[in-house]
């Protein structure tokens, strides 16, 4: 999975470079298929096969939101910062982005609860955005846990998609933030994800159950009445993570296999077949065909991997899904960096494309090392002193009686 990872980290890395290196190229590409919403789809379900995983083998709610946070965090400030220190050396104008009357406060809350695309607020980074549906997951994912549905993954994906089905012609875009203003939506928000995480972790069952169902009620709510793209793909894309959930279930022989082929086959029908009276936002002009030939190419991107998981990858590509969220954080502002000083060379030009995709490979390699890793392990000290393991038993021999 970690090769299927980098994969799709650098195809969206390919993607928005060939906005700027191959733009004749892309406008001939995107009629067919779009690199960057299947580079996303993979993401979500890789996402969706690992993360509750990771919660279900240590069954602790504080050693995963203190794992999510040092794993997400440090390489968001990261990237965030650069763009910062872009706009202000005057290589990048985030007016574009912000707008022309940001609010510095609100932008900043908004980005740490990491939901700032379903708050109505601009990412400051534009993959931002895929993470305020990862965060809505990880809510998900606890809220599940704390009532003991965790296994039901197959189902929740079959009722995401048939919600998505039902409501697509009547769930609104930003209805929230439009009605009661961004900042207030934000704040009360960023309070209420703020508790729930809170509550969640703590180690009176009752107050951690309710905290958990607090968070997924919020994320859901966001989804439904507030996302920035048509609310019935947000609803997909969560659908699409329980599915790569199902699949590990299955893959695990505790979820029979005619399940999540049934809900897999559910997904993929609704994403299909509402794009064809719904606009699907995620792809470049809302072009049908390259929504319809990019999910399943992601859902058939998976099955391969599946398929060879067991065998030995080479070791760059291994090495290329190790530093993949790096290459996805960062390689916008890489992007960016370039327009500032050496700019677009205005024609196809493949070979720029190349040098700026072996850069973003090259400096995400350094991040890794000087960022994720010492915050990886930092995590994993902070959760032990949290949640610290069982003692291990006795196994010294029991003394023996003389008589």
């Amino acid at each position: 999975m970690d090769v299927l990872r980098g994969v799709a980290a650098l195809t969206v890395a390919f993607h928005h470079g060939s906005y700027h290196y191959v733009p004749a190229f892309r406008e001939r590409l995107i009629g067919y298929v779009n690199p960057g919403a299947w580079g996303v789809l993979v993401f979500f379900l890789v996402s969706g096969y690992i993360i509750p995983a990771s919660l279900e083998r240590t069954g602790s709610v504080r050693r995963f939101w203190v794992g999510r946070a040092f794993r997400i965090h440090p390489m968001l400030l990261v990237a965030t910062g650069a763009m910062a220190v872009l706009s202000l050396t005057g290589l990048k104008s985030l007016s574009a982005r912000l707008g022309d009357h940001p609010e510095p406060v609100t932008e900043v809350l908004a980005h740490l609860t990491m939901l700032q695309d379903l708050l109505a607020v601009p990412s400051i980074v534009n993959v931002f955005w895929t993470l305020s549906y990862e965060m809505v997951f990880y809510l998900l994912t606890v809220a599940l846990f704390a009532v003991g549905l965790h296994r039901r993954s197959a189902g929740v994906a079959l009722a995401l998609a048939g919600s998505a089905a039902a409501l697509a012609a009547v769930l609104p875009v930003a209805a929230l933030s439009g009605r009661a203003g961004t900042a207030p939506v934000t704040a009360a928000v960023a309070a209420l994800v703020t508790t729930a995480i809170v509550l969640a972790c703590s180690r009176r069952a009752a107050l951690a159950r309710a905290g958990a169902l607090l968070g997924g009620a919020t994320g859901l709510v966001l989804v439904l009445a507030n996302s920035r793209i048509a609310a019935w793909q947000g609803l997909v894309l969560l659908a699409m993570m329980f599915l790569g959930t199902a699949v590990h279930r299955s893959e695990q022989g505790r979820l029979a296999w005619r399940w999540t082929v049934l809900a897999g086959a559910s997904v993929l029908a609704t994403a299909l077949l509402l794009p064809l009276r719904h606009v699907p936002d995620m792809v470049d002009g809302g072009v049908v065909r390259a929504w319809q030939t990019s999910l399943p190419l992601a859902m058939a991107a998976f099955a391969a991997a599946m398929a060879l998981r067991a065998r030995r990858m080479p070791r760059a590509l291994a090495g290329l899904g190790v530093v993949s969220y790096s290459v996805y954080v960062l390689h916008p502002v890489l992007l960016a960096a370039a327009d500032g000083t050496v700019g677009r060379p205005g024609e196809d030009r493949p070979l720029w494309l190349a040098a700026y995709l072996v850069l973003v490979v090259a400096v995400s390699a350094g991040t890794y090392r000087l960022v994720e890793v010492p915050a990886l392990r930092a995590g994993r000290r902070v959760a032990r002193r949290l949640d610290p393991p069982p003692a291990a038993p006795d196994r010294s021999p029991a003394p023996v009686t003389v008589r």
